[in-house]
């Protein structure tokens, strides 16, 4: 299933697209996409539903984040070995794990804002864990059994916030407002039969920037999902975001970094799309 949420911010409704890329809506069935919808029972519930009767959603409606709820928002660095190289970064050993925070959430196609004093814009497409079942200290061989499913996400960054001013810490760059786009769609873990084998890519105003695969990551999904669990219990609606291949812009000599005006767009194959727009700093209320 490709579920979604839609309509304005604040107000998104549970949908889910069909067989024939109409979206529907869920409303009457679930309250949202939600950690209480992710759970395999619920998902299997609504497995069973006729999406023919489900009432189709006119227009053309702004598509929201693809879950709510999120407690956790884990970021893994560096985990693909060309784009470590790119940074004059050594291979970890282990998953760099990083927090970006819960309310940098937004659609796939909300306007991406520089914060105020950026100098560093960058971008990274990535793929995104959705769990749907606790997880605490699960071993490997397990671990996929607690994902519900998969996103696109894109983990901007802002490198001077991250690097020079973190303090060797990187949230100071990964969690501004704005910085975690996700979606369009959670898709369900038996929808991709090999979440190892899916194509990446990312174009900065139709300029191809980064052109990866999954299956190139340093750490897999189920051994990523197993080391977290071993640190920190995850809980339903958590999300992880996996690591990007290389392309971006810290690694451009000289860096080609984001400006207000510029449009990102980028896909993973099966996850769909983003298009956003680099708007520059307003403070928000």
């Amino acid at each position: 299933m490709k579920l979604v949420r839609y309509g304005p911010a604040g107000k998104e409704k549970p949908g889910l697209v069909d067989a024939e890329g109409k979206l529907r809506d869920l409303s009457r069935k679930v309250k949202d996409i939600d950690p209480a919808t992710l759970s395999d029972a619920a998902l299997a519930t609504l497995r069973k539903l006729d999406t023919k009767r489900l009432p189709l959603v006119k227009g053309k409606p702004r598509i929201g984040a693809c879950v709510a709820g999120s407690g956790k928002f884990v970021a893994i660095g560096l985990n693909f070995v060309d784009h470590a190289k790119e940074t004059g970064s050594p291979i970890p050993a282990h998953p760099i794990v990083f927090f970006k925070t819960t309310n940098c959430i937004q659609g796939p196609n909300d306007p991406v804002m520089q914060p105020k004093d950026s100098t560093q814009l960058d971008y990274e497409v990535e793929l995104g864990i959705v769990i749907g079942k606790r997880a605490r200290n699960v071993d490997e061989k397990n671990a996929l059994k607690h994902v519900a499913g998969y996103c696109l996400m894109n983990d901007v960054s802002e490198r001077d916030f991250q690097i020079k001013r973190g303090g060797g810490q990187w949230g100071k760059g990964k969690g501004c407002d704005t910085f975690g786009p996700i979606g369009p769609w959670l898709v369900t873990r038996d929808e991709i039969r090999d979440p190892q084998n899916l194509g990446m890519w990312l174009d900065v105003n139709g300029e191809r920037r980064q052109t990866g695969n999954t299956s190139t990551m340093i750490f897999g999904i189920a051994k990523l999902v197993s080391d977290v669990s071993q640190y920190m219990t995850l809980e339903p609606g958590d999300l992880i975001t996996t690591g990007t291949p290389p392309g971006v812009a810290m690694g451009m000599k000289p860096p080609k970094w984001l400006q207000p005006g510029d449009v990102v767009e980028l896909g993973i194959d099966g996850l769909g799309t983003q298009k956003h727009r680099i708007v520059a700093f307003k403070a928000r209320r």
